[in-house]
């Protein structure tokens, strides 16, 4: 099964150029700039100098570890971006523009919903932190500022990627 797996995850990257997967990375890192300066100063504090360094077992504040953390995650989810929109479904949709804008706001919901939502009470919860999210992670207005960062973050990815695509 774990064969098979693999074998469909790299025939469906089989095709995607190093540009792509550079364009993934750089998009991923680029976005997650203005989505922590978010973090910083719109979100309640003190989410990325104390919370995102106790998903690793760092104690804080620790702003440098913090936006470190922050912008690995964020090439880790460009890649990711990169492996998702290979389905035949979106792989030409990624490459215009018009699309590509369209797929950076569907991700940027996705990665509210999977990420924020659940993984991360989950993970804060496993690790110990005191004072971890419910689970689920859902509230007003909170949800909807962190699904705009994460389309904040997610624009210049997919812009990126589908640029590296022509």
């Amino acid at each position: 099964m774990a064969t098979e797996t693999e074998t469909a995850t790299a025939s469906a990257t089989a095709g995607v150029t190093s540009k792509q997967w550079i364009a993934g990375a750089a998009g991923g890192f680029i976005g997650s700039i203005p989505f922590g300066l978010m973090m910083l100063y719109v979100m309640p504090p003190p989410l990325l100098e104390v919370v995102i360094p106790a998903m690793y077992g760092i104690e804080g504040p620790a702003l440098v570890a913090g936006w470190a953390i922050h912008q690995f995650h964020g090439v880790v989810l460009g890649l990711t971006y990169v492996a998702l929109v290979q389905a035949p479904a979106l792989r030409e949709t990624a490459r215009e523009l018009p699309g590509a804008l369209g797929l950076a706001v569907a991700y940027g919901v996705l990665t509210t919903a999977v990420l924020a939502v659940l993984v991360m009470p989950i993970w804060l919860s496993a690790v110990g932190f005191p004072n971890a999210p419910p689970f689920p992670n859902f509230g007003i207005p909170a949800t909807i500022v962190s699904a705009v960062g994460h389309v904040v973050y997610a624009v210049p990815l997919a812009v990126l990627y589908a640029r590296a695509s022509e």
